[in-house]
């Protein structure tokens, strides 16, 4: 996992030595503008959350410049503002023309960079920024970006299931000090939303939610430094990406909003996420199959659906998750700790998993292996499923809702969950008496400490279908 982190400190130092996030200094490029409207800015953008991520060490400043120099061309970063090329950024026009355009001139330079305004609240709908593109582009958000407000408004020619995509880019920065409003309020009221039928059910009626914004097929991402609202559906996806940092992000929508994970990876591998604060209705963190060598670390989570790596193996399939390391957290009034969530029937394998240094405050099932994941209670016991083999657990602490056990190992019945570390675990109840019951079904272990409370039923050794558990491998 070094070698992951260092990777990605790299990356992040060149970006932040290339690229000032909040005061862009280069070559601007104007052009025409479209509309007599533009200069105007309507109303503020929306102040940010009450919370903040963590503080780290400023960037260094930037290099002064000379002003009777024109620059290297070379090396500048060349500005595209998309109020240039006509966005009106008053919170109702429809500024996506004006980004199209502007994109499509940043991404045919080196150190192109779109910058959308501080002062300006611009509406576009939804977009493909695609590549290939010239090195050292960056998409820098500085004002609020937002799509149409709720299904109704939403272009019936659009997709309802992504509003903002990034796809076929290598090097590419998304960041600024701006928001990206995801104005989700409407799409969470659908009628089948699980929330809106009696007891939790739901009625007929449209369901498809857009996520709000998707890196697809891309490499080298550094995503930095937003604030990201109200997702219709998930705040931000990953798929079949190679290599991508995300730091210093505020990730935000109420706890009952549904399906709003906040950063959601699949088929994606050599991730790093740090120094960001999530508060959601669904996963904080979701890995999907197909994800490797992803680092979690300085990450603050809830209220939220916890950690979870899964759900993995629905409808028979293969999945294969390894070296994932959560380090440094905390996870607060959430539903879930960490948690690993396979369904019944799946192949393939979950190994190399670290989770460490992890503070719990009023959290269920802090500690939690589900291998019978079902969205009703018609799913059946198979005779495969994924395999789950070294995991480890150590210096976990804090509180836990004692509506649950604050440990809970079901692993499948033919396919033993082996090799679990526990070390230094010590879970309280936030109120009430202590839930001294943690449940353990075909897991096996060892403590390398005593555990609170105490999990006696984690099983020494291995289970004797071992050689079977292997076949499931990746």
């Amino acid at each position: 996992m070094w070698v992951v982190k260092w990777v990605l400190f790299v990356w992040i130092s060149v970006f932040l030595f290339s690229h000032h996030q909040s005061n862009v200094e280069g070559r601007s490029h104007f052009h025409k503008k479209q509309n007599n409207k533009s200069s105007s800015k309507g109303s503020p953008a929306p102040q940010p959350p009450d919370y903040s991520p963590p503080q780290d060490p400023s960037p260094p400043p930037p290099v002064p410049s000379d002003p009777n120099d024109g620059g290297n061309s070379s090396s500048d970063p060349c500005i595209f503002d998309v109020t240039t090329f006509g966005a009106v950024g008053d919170g109702s026009s429809d500024d996506t023309a004006a980004f199209r355009s502007a994109w499509k001139e940043a991404c045919a330079v080196e150190n192109g960079v779109l910058l959308a305004p501080s002062g300006y609240d611009f509406t576009i709908t939804s977009t493909i920024f695609s590549g290939p593109c010239k090195p050292g582009l960056v998409f820098q958000v500085d004002g609020t970006l937002m799509p149409p407000n709720g299904p109704d408004c939403w272009p019936k020619s659009d997709s309802n299931k992504q509003w903002l995509v990034f796809y076929r880019l290598d090097g590419m920065a998304f960041t600024g000090s701006g928001t990206i409003e995801g104005n989700g309020e409407k799409w969470w009221e659908l009628p089948c939303k699980p929330h809106r039928g009696p007891k939790g059910t739901t009625l007929p009626g449209p369901c498809d939610s857009p996520a709000l914004i998707r890196f697809f097929l891309s490499s080298n991402l550094v995503v930095s430094s937003l604030r990201i609202r109200n997702s219709p559906q998930f705040h931000m996806k990953f798929d079949g990406c190679d290599g991508v940092l995300i730091d210093k992000l505020s990730i935000s929508s109420p706890k009952l909003s549904p399906n709003t994970d906040g950063i959601h990876i699949e088929n994606t591998k050599s991730v790093g996420i740090y120094n960001s604060v999530i508060a959601n209705g669904d996963d904080c963190i979701s890995i999907g199959p197909g994800c490797r060598d992803v680092d979690i670390e300085g990450v603050t989570c809830g209220p939220s659906h916890g950690i979870s790596i899964g759900s993995l193996g629905v409808h028979n399939s293969q999945a294969c998750v390894s070296n994932i390391s959560v380090s440094n957290a905390i996870i607060k009034d959430s539903d879930n700790g960490v948690r690993i969530k396979t369904w019944q029937g799946g192949t393939g394998s979950v190994t190399g998993l670290s989770f460490e240094n992890i503070q719990m405050e009023n959290v269920r099932n802090c500690i939690i292996i589900d291998q019978y994941y079902c969205l009703s209670k018609a799913c059946r016991n198979e005779t495969s499923a994924v395999y789950v083999t070294d995991v480890s657990y150590k210096n976990i602490k804090g509180t836990y809702d004692v509506r649950s056990p604050p440990i809970h190992f079901a692993c499948s019945d033919t396919v033993a969950c082996t090799n679990i570390t526990m070390s230094e675990v010590e879970l309280l109840p936030e109120e009430g008496e202590l839930v001294d019951d943690p449940f353990c079904w075909n897991a096996y272990g060892i403590q390398e400490t005593l555990t609170i409370p105490p999990i006696d039923c984690l099983q020494d050794g291995e289970p004797q279908s071992m050689a079977e558990n292997t076949a499931y491998g990746c």
